[in-house]
């Protein structure tokens, strides 16, 4: 596997799910990892046990991204226990699919808070933390960015502003020698997924048959992808979105 030995991960929702694998993968590879989370302090602890069990370094810190105080937290302490940061990654996010004629300000709000100021007001933190070598910051984003499915306009918004955050922080942050690209995932096999009832339906099928792959994503797909981008052989690789979903668009 590709080496992260001796870097520092910050890993935003990793109590579950894409997030969970990528941490399990950082440790893999070598990478001291800070498993966040928001509410699932049982699954945090479960990854940081998984990492420890295998001689791997790793540590849980509660706290919202859309709260600039608790990003500072996140930070701080992943600082008190490693010594330094090198690498981010903004995977925390929520999502509800819903007709138009659904939609909230509130749930308006809470997507963007998460989704989007979040992994701005992350970035902002990691950037004041990484040291002269510059760093890594990668942004799980979605297909939905450019697909166009029914009930997903707040979203797929949500997450089109995460594609455009990326190319501009790339741009900003790059005579810092900062790196940031984004992950687009496809349908991933995660718990959210299980819990919207999305696997043996006929939605499950469709999807299946649009990859030319043939089959639905698990969550090991996007990790692997993850420590490539967030290593040295991805050293000339900024500002792109990297689409992991078998082929499908």
């Amino acid at each position: 596997m590709t080496d992260l030995k001796g870097k520092v991960a910050v890993v935003t929702g990793a109590s579950k799910g894409i997030g969970a694998e990528i941490a399990r993968a950082f440790a893999e590879a070598g990478a001291a990892v800070a498993v966040n989370y928001a509410s699932s302090k049982e699954g945090a602890e479960k990854v940081v046990g998984d990492i420890k069990s295998k001689g791997g370094k790793a540590i849980s810190i509660k706290g919202s991204v859309a709260k600039a105080d608790d990003i500072k937290t996140i930070f701080a302490e992943t600082k008190k226990a490693f010594g330094s940061v090198d690498i981010l990654v903004n995977n925390a996010g929520v999502y509800l699919f819903q007709p138009l004629e659904a939609v909230t300000e509130e749930e308006f709000h809470r997507q963007f808070n998460i989704n989007v100021l979040g992994t701005i007001l992350a970035a902002q933190e990691a950037a004041k933390h990484f040291g002269p070598e510059g760093g890594s910051i990668i942004n799980v984003g979605s297909v939905v960015s450019l697909a166009a499915f029914p009930g997903s306009a707040v979203y797929s918004a949500t997450k089109g502003a995460v594609d455009a955050v990326t190319r501009v922080l790339a741009a900003e942050l790059g005579p810092k020698k900062i790196r940031v690209n984004t992950l687009a995932p496809g349908l991933i096999e995660t718990e959210g997924v299980q819990e919207m009832g999305i696997l043996g339906t006929d939605f499950e099928k469709q999807a299946v048959q649009q990859t030319p792959l043939g089959r639905v994503g698990q969550p090991d797909d996007v990790a692997k992808a993850a420590v490539f981008l967030a290593s040295d052989e991805a050293g000339w690789v900024t500002g792109e979105r990297l689409v992991v979903a078998g082929g499908a668009r």
